[in-house]
């Protein structure tokens, strides 16, 4: 039986520092450096649309990331949508942690298994509060809340209607909007 070296999130960052993982699109998740699923025009479309969107709801209320790295224990990973915590300036020399994070985007229409499992439980185990994933093909979006262990205790699903999220809950969020329709 082999054994797979784990990289910490400093080895990561010396690579990328050296230029080693120059011109790949990759992740670091749990230890494992793993190549980026590519984007189709579909989970580009709805990523585009629903960051719009919450830039318009959160606009100097929070920071909308789109597709840039946040840091957890033993992974940077590169969430569709972070909204994290202003100023903007804390992020000049690292990237969002937990403790900035009000939640996390993931849009799904080849990734789905991958953002409803490992991502998941990557999330929930560094304590995001909250982790929305749209399934971008069946228009459905799944909202987790109350992170324990590597889960979340409680799951609601929307096709429609209007939502908040946890950190601000005097704004209403269009589902509709979130799934690109």
């Amino acid at each position: 039986m082999r054994t797979l070296a784990k990289w910490t999130v400093e080895d990561y960052h010396r690579m990328i520092e050296t230029g080693i993982l120059v011109d790949r699109r990759l992740e670091l998740i749990a230890g494992e450096i793993v190549e980026m699923t590519p984007e189709g025009p579909l989970h580009r479309y709805v990523t585009d649309t629903a960051a719009d969107y919450l830039r318009s709801l959160f606009f100097g209320k929070a920071k909308i990331f789109e597709a840039h790295p946040i840091t957890l224990p033993d992974s940077e990973p590169e969430p569709d949508i972070a909204i994290v915590r202003l100023p903007i300036e804390r992020y000049r020399t690292r990237h969002p942690i937990p403790e900035d994070i009000y939640w996390i985007i993931e849009i799904s229409d080849s990734t789905l298994t991958g953002d409803l499992d490992q991502k998941k439980k990557i999330y929930a185990g560094a304590g995001i509060l909250e982790y929305w994933v749209v399934n971008a093909k069946s228009q459905l979006l799944k909202v987790f809340c109350d992170p324990f262990s590597e889960d979340y205790r409680t799951q609601t699903e929307y096709t429609q209607g209007i939502i908040q999220s946890l950190a601000f809950p005097d704004i209403s969020i269009a589902v509709e909007r979130i799934l690109g329709k």
